[in-house]
């Protein structure tokens, strides 16, 4: 591959620019693109979908399959044959309903129909997508569809081979709903306006995961001639739209559609900025450019599936945290007050506690330039509901899952050296976060009274919530003492010891303690819980599990263990204990080790830890066997907004980190015979393995720089400056 140059630089984007705060490197010779499939993760359970969409950007406009029930999180399952409409926004991998905003679709033929009558089959040889660009063609209207987008705006191409009253259906109902009740109540408010023959806008309000407003302004490239609304149902608020065209067979249609949280009038900023015209061949290749721009940052070999896979999963992590904020940096905030965001963006769609492990670590190597202004958001975010955001989302707070592992990455941006924060003002929102009891999973009263949440004073997930919480106990002790905060960083490193509480010395295993002092009994260690479905202490998972959630004090869990040697017998067993489950989210499975859920994520390198670095290296080698494959059903979980992928490309490379915080990546094997890191100020870092092969899956030796090295991890600081590390497989 041709080496590229690293350099300042100002990016196009539609016709906006972004100048970029880190260096980017010029269009590569090679197209990365080429090696996404972005049907990966698109059936069963991974939640991805194939649509366009830039890096970060707040616009993600891709097909529709379905939207009620979990199996449609993402609106789109590869097998489907019939497509409802494009809509524009859209979550990546998730376990929850959201977002879907706009549903469009272009039809022909009778403009009145019933308000899911306008679906159409297609023939899977017709669809096809590379970032930035999907296409399909439609079989009942005749229309070939394609999308492209800008970081606000998408822009839409139909090509009509039928024109028997040539039209696009606008559908502000339109959303993913768990039931059909739902689906047809989400919508609270809309108001829309023709502003002229050709350009509609308005606002919607409605309520799924979180409150939700957004603007928008739809503009077509040549006039409508008819427009007719279709009746509500009787619960329904959202309009439904059939705009016709007078069209010749052949003839295309263009439309673009900006959005916003602010107002109207800032989604017309956003297009005027980046899609003042018509320019879809343009847009497109711009697309492409903005993600090989990112792709090229990371030059690796090997097979065409392993490029498939890997590149594919750069891709996913890329596509959030969105980019809320508007062209001039006003938002939406979770007051629902228009504020400008600290730093000029505002970034959401942050599934904390899945990406805090691996996918924000990736973010500090690979995309520096980003993470100040996602530390900013999370702060910003914080200072308004009183908490750094669990799960934040569209600028708002959804409250999904347990902990608050935004302060793991503060914590983390701060121990890397990131400067772009006021740090003083990022350890405040630490401290509220940790100290002041907040609506949901929050009583930080019986967690101190107890040191644990007792399970009979907890209404579930009792002993993961204490385990995810002793983490950001830990963070906030570390950024504490970084600053000198020796009282902070005392009381932090104290409660960072709960996780001791919970350890019962008989069973060996976490397990749920009363507010009494007793064991919550009877007690089975292979019960898995799902807070939403069946109750229980853990978190989509169970005691096997969740035993090994100590990332901060491996030594300490090893010690309560029995030393390294029951340590790893008993993490054998991990892997070999049958688990039996219909829990949607715990999948992935090797024995009770369930690579499709994040709490499993940081446990194979565990072995590492405890001496023994061969175990690490088989299991990693059998979870890249099985696990991940280039294929519509390749993922075994859901892609979780980029942290499934994080693992894989982290693991592929030779290292992972463990504990975010400490900056240190615990050593696997790699998986690849090279990788070449592009990093800050025109350095790299290369990952050489030799003698890779099916065979050769252990790691002899490794040398940093030509040196022998010997420690069982790498720092995020050695890496940063540069060099050559070097694997000698055996």
């Amino acid at each position: 591959m041709k080496k590229t140059t690293l350099l300042f630089c100002t990016l196009a984007a539609g016709s906006a620019l972004f100048n970029c705060s880190a260096p980017q490197q010029e269009t590569a010779a090679t197209d990365y693109t080429q090696y996404v499939n972005t049907f990966i993760g698109a059936a069963d359970n991974g939640h991805t979908f194939p649509g366009a969409c830039r890096p970060f950007g707040m616009i993600q406009t891709s097909p529709v399959t379905g939207a009620v029930g979990w199996r449609y999180c993402s609106e789109y399952v590869y097998e489907d044959s019939v497509i409802w409409g494009f809509t524009q926004t859209h979550l990546n991998g998730t376990g929850c309903m959201d977002l879907g905003d706009i549903l469009v679709m272009p039809v022909t033929g009778n403009r009145h129909r019933a308000w899911d009558g306008y679906r159409s089959s297609f023939q899977k040889n017709s669809e096809s997508a590379t970032p930035g660009y999907y296409t399909v063609t439609l079989d009942e209207p005749g229309v070939k569809a394609e999308l492209t987008a800008t970081l606000h705006t998408a822009l839409h191409r139909y090509t009509y081979n039928k024109a028997d009253s040539a039209s696009v259906l606008i559908d502000l109902q339109h959303g993913p709903a768990w039931n059909e009740k739902q689906y047809h109540s989400q919508v609270k408010a809309c108001d829309v306006k023709w502003e002229n023959d050709s350009t509609l806008s308005g606002h919607v309000r409605n309520s799924v995961w979180v409150d939700q407003d957004y603007f928008f302004t739809l503009q077509f490239n040549r006039p409508v001639i008819s427009a007719v609304d279709l009746p509500m149902g009787e619960t329904e608020k959202g309009r439904r739209i059939v705009a016709t065209f007078d069209l010749q067979p052949g003839e295309e249609v263009l439309m673009k559609i900006a959005m916003s949280t602010t107002g109207v009038e800032g989604a017309k900023a956003n297009m005027a900025a980046e899609q003042p015209g018509w320019d879809f061949e343009g847009t497109r290749k711009q697309a492409k450019d903005e993600w090989n721009s990112y792709l090229s940052r990371i030059e690796m070999e090997g097979t065409p599936d392993e490029m498939t896979n890997f590149y594919t999963c750069f891709y996913h992590a890329l596509i959030q945290p969105n980019e809320i904020s508007d062209v001039d940096g006003k938002y939406r905030n979770a007051a629902d007050s228009i504020v400008t965001a600290t730093g000029g963006k505002f970034y959401s769609t942050f599934s904390l506690w899945d990406t805090y492990r691996a996918a924000h670590p990736f973010y500090t190597m690979i995309v520096p330039e980003r993470v100040d202004g996602f530390v900013n958001s999370l702060i910003d975010q914080a200072e308004v509901q009183g908490f750094l955001p669990i799960w934040g989302l569209w600028g708002k707070e959804n409250y999904c899952m347990i902990a608050n592992h935004g302060v793991s990455v503060v914590a983390e941006a701060y121990a890397k050296g990131f400067k772009g924060f006021d740090a003083e003002r990022a350890f405040q929102a630490i401290k509220q976060t940790q100290t002041v009891s907040h609506k949901l999973k929050s009583n930080w009263e019986d967690y101190m009274k107890y040191g644990y949440f007792p399970t009979d004073l907890t209404a579930a997930e009792s002993v993961s919530s204490t385990l995810e919480s002793v983490y950001d106990d830990y963070a906030a002790a570390d950024m504490a003492r970084r600053m000198g905060k020796t009282e902070d960083a005392a009381y932090f490193s104290k409660r960072a010891d709960f996780y001791k509480n919970l350890f019962d010395p008989t069973t060996k295993f976490m397990r749920p303690r009363k507010s009494d002092g007793t064991w919550k009994s009877p007690f089975d260690p292979t019960q898995a819980a799902h807070a939403e479905s069946n109750g229980g202490d853990y978190t989509e998972g169970n005691a096997w599990q969740y035993t090994w959630h100590v990332q901060h004090d491996v030594p300490g869990l090893i010690a309560l263990l029995g030393g390294e040697e029951a340590f790893t017998n008993k993490l054998d067993s991990l892997f070999t204990v049958e688990l039996r489950t219909q829990l949607a989210d715990v999948t992935g499975l090797i024995g009770n080790y369930a690579h499709g859920n994040e709490p499993s994520h940081h446990v194979t390198y565990l072995y590492t830890l405890a001496g023994k670095p061969e175990r690490t290296q088989e299991l990693i080698r059998q979870i890249f066997d099985t696990q991940y494959r280039p294929a519509p059903d390749g993922l075994c979980g859901n892609d979780d907004c980029g942290q499934m992928s994080a693992w894989y490309m982290f693991s592929a490379m030779g290292f992972y980190p463990v504990n975010p915080v400490s900056g240190e990546y615990v050593f696997g094997a790699p998986q690849m015979p090279k990788f070449v890191l592009h990093l800050q100020d025109g350095k790299t870092f290369t990952v050489l393995a030799e003698g890779l092969s099916k065979e050769h899956k252990y790691v002899e030796s490794i040398t940093l720089n030509g040196e022998p090295y010997t420690k069982n991890y790498i720092t995020h600081e050695d890496i940063m400056k540069g060099g050559t590390l070097v694997y000698k497989m055996k």
